[in-house]
């Protein structure tokens, strides 16, 4: 299992053990209905890279999802939510295939290398024909505070709560690159889950700008007023289109 698939594990057991999903579907349908109208854009294809709250949301068009397990393909089928899984070995079968690519919960700082940073983009601008959506948090200004420990959350039925915690460990070597864990802790029981650990490097704005034009992008925007937050922390993240047609 690839370390992103393990983070969209984390997410699925945040989505499943939750109770507020149509508050979180309707929040990134707001996302999308903003991009959609900033753009002009009505895409006929849209590709998810991994496990994504994203897919809840309402698109006319043919959906396609990558990195997947088995228990989310049935889950998201249940759901009714109609698509087409492409195993991410495949998808250098399918070079601008997708109008649309949404890679989110910072997809690209899981990383050992700025080499392997841009490898990921490459991969990802191979894909794409119009439009990557994708998140970021800002680590040019980030808070010292996050460096340790992202901020929790709490789940909650009638009968049981889950806490995911997502702790990281800096390199001392290179104060851009740290390993991270996420820990799920459900209740009763105590039962610890732990994913990872991680390879991370932090990508920054004009960092992720430049990879992004030199495989062939035309435009680049950190949308000021739009944030994304995933299930299992509460950190926002910048929303980002980069803009290749």
């Amino acid at each position: 299992m690839s370390d992103f698939m393990q983070v969209g594990t984390a997410n699925f057991q945040a989505c499943i053990n939750g109770t507020r999903m149509s508050d979180t579907a309707a929040k990134k349908q707001e996302i999308v209905d903003t991009l959609e109208s900033y753009h002009n854009l009505s895409p006929v294809s849209v590709l998810f890279v991994g496990f994504s709250t994203f897919m809840f949301a309402q698109y006319n068009a043919n959906l396609y999802a990558t990195d997947l397990t088995d228990e989310m393909q049935e889950y998201l089928s249940a759901q009714g939510i109609q698509y087409t899984y492409i195993p991410r070995a495949d998808l250098g079968k399918y070079n601008k295939k997708f109008q649309v690519v949404i890679a989110v919960d910072e997809f690209f700082t899981y990383a050992k290398s700025d080499e392997e940073q841009r490898a990921l983009v490459l991969e990802i601008s191979n894909l794409v024909t119009d439009y990557l959506i994708t998140t970021l948090r800002d680590y040019k200004n980030q808070d010292y505070r996050d460096r340790e420990f992202s901020q929790p959350t709490v789940l909650r039925t009638q009968d049981s709560s889950t806490i995911f915690l997502e702790a990281h460990d800096s390199n001392t070597q290179d104060r851009n690159a740290w390993t991270s864990n996420i820990y799920q802790i459900s209740n009763p029981g105590n039962n610890l889950i732990t994913y990872g650990t991680f390879d991370r490097r932090a990508m920054y704005f004009k960092q992720l700008a430049k990879f992004s034009i030199d495989a062939g992008a035309s435009n680049f925007l950190v949308h000021k007023n739009l944030m994304y937050k995933s299930l299992i922390k509460k950190n926002y993240e910048h929303v980002i289109t980069v803009k290749f047609n």
